[in-house]
């Protein structure tokens, strides 16, 4: 069941905000720093952002000579080292649609097939997006996407500037289903929809593929501070497709986040690292197509783990598994290991593997309780200087006696 849009999830204050992303080792983001501003990955250190579309007359994205240190928050708070014990996705393809996906990238060890202009990637974002999926992490296992067993289509949504355009979307679909990819991941969000997609998606859902897509397109900086109106994108809004969104360690969406009618899930989409078409190098990224990423993902790990489930059970299982919350965060570790019951029954424990809890014990949850101790100790250390101030000449003034006391 599709739940409401993120009016019912605001943004934590300012102040917290940044307590917050400070102990969780992020940068602030609303849909990845701006083009060619880097930001830091907690530990100071610079990584370049990851556009969603390139300016006219401007180059391809440069290489990032930049690699990120340790592990973002997202990985730690979606517990990938623990999913990738139970599966990494094997057997399973994923096609990727957006802005293609370099064939030759670093991490994607050999594991990536493109259809037509697809295998090259100017913007990079579409392999940004391929590594938070399936890829390897580039040497460094804490930094691999959530199915790094998996097999990826590329497939191209957007011109080569990355902007998306609905010809080439419902192309793209209805390649990935004659393909028979168990998973389709669509990165781009569409303001109007369009009857051929909504074909090609239906023809999807019914050959057997679990369809993800992102909840709204990823928005520029300028975003920030306008009023836009919610609104439903496509192909999210269609039927049977989970519609995913962004959020920030405390589960609340982005400032600056296009706001929509309805969403199944937010996932980590604030600060996220991963890699691109050129060089071996990191950028951060934000926005709901780095959402989506995840979530496709774990429903390619669950189909791997769970091949005989249907493309229904495995997004119940995503949403069924999910954190509660206003809208329910991605769980997953509990995607892939907890057992459920009938529709509408809740999750348990597979006795067979590690003991499965649904969480809300991640380490920028943690930070967040923290961030608020901290504040309210502040606030008490301010209060008690205040009064002294007000009560100590007070009471000298009545030589420390006690205001009942009066003239006595």
């Amino acid at each position: 069941m599709r739940r409401p849009g993120p009016g019912l999830s605001r943004p934590l204050c300012g102040a917290a905000l940044a307590a917050v992303l400070l102990l969780s080792g992020t940068a602030p983001a609303g849909a990845g720093p701006p083009e060619g501003v880097p930001a830091a990955d907690g530990k100071g250190q610079e990584l370049p952002g990851m556009p969603s579309v390139l300016a006219d007359r401007t180059g391809c994205t440069p290489a990032s000579k930049a690699k990120a240190e340790k592990q973002d928050w997202s990985r730690q708070r979606l517990d990938l080292e623990r999913v990738r014990r139970h599966g990494t996705g094997a057997g399973v393809t994923v096609a990727l649609i957006d802005t293609g996906v370099a064939t030759g990238a670093a991490g994607t060890d050999g594991r990536v097939t493109a259809r037509g202009a697809a295998g090259e990637d100017c913007v990079g974002h579409g392999t940004f997006l391929a590594g938070l999926i399936a890829g390897s992490g580039r040497g460094d296992a804490r930094l691999a996407g959530v199915a790094p067993g998996a097999e990826l289509l590329a497939l191209r949504g957007t011109d080569e500037r990355g902007r998306p355009e609905a010809s080439l979307v419902t192309r793209a679909v209805r390649d990935a289903t004659e393909a028979g990819a168990e998973v389709i991941a669509v990165g781009v969000a569409l303001p109007e929809r369009n009857a051929g997609l909504t074909r090609a998606v239906a023809d999807a859902v019914e050959a057997g593929a679990v369809v993800v897509a992102a909840a709204a397109p990823d928005p520029p900086s300028r975003a920030v501070g306008k009023e836009i109106p919610a609104r439903t994108y496509w192909p999210a809004g269609e039927p049977g497709v989970l519609s995913v969104a962004d959020m920030l360690p405390g589960g609340a969406r982005p400032d600056g986040a296009l706001p929509t009618d309805s969403v199944d899930l937010v996932a980590p989409g604030a600060g996220v690292v991963s890699g691109g078409p050129r060089g071996s190098g990191h950028y951060l990224g934000s926005g709901p197509s780095v959402a989506a990423a995840y979530a496709a993902g774990t429903a390619a790990v669950v189909r791997g783990t769970r091949p005989d489930d249907s493309p229904e059970e495995v997004a119940r299982r995503l949403r069924a598994t999910a954190y509660p919350a206003d809208i329910p965060q991605l769980d997953a570790y509990a995607a892939v290991t907890a057992v459920l019951g009938e529709p509408g029954g809740a999750a348990v424990a597979d006795t067979g593997s590690e003991p499965v809890a649904l969480r809300d014990t991640a380490a920028a949850d943690r930070a967040t309780g923290r961030a608020v101790v901290f504040v309210l100790i502040g606030t008490a250390g301010v209060l008690a200087v205040l009064w002294a101030g007000y009560a100590v000449p007070r009471a000298r003034a009545r030589g420390w006696r006690s205001a009942d006391a009066g003239g006595k």
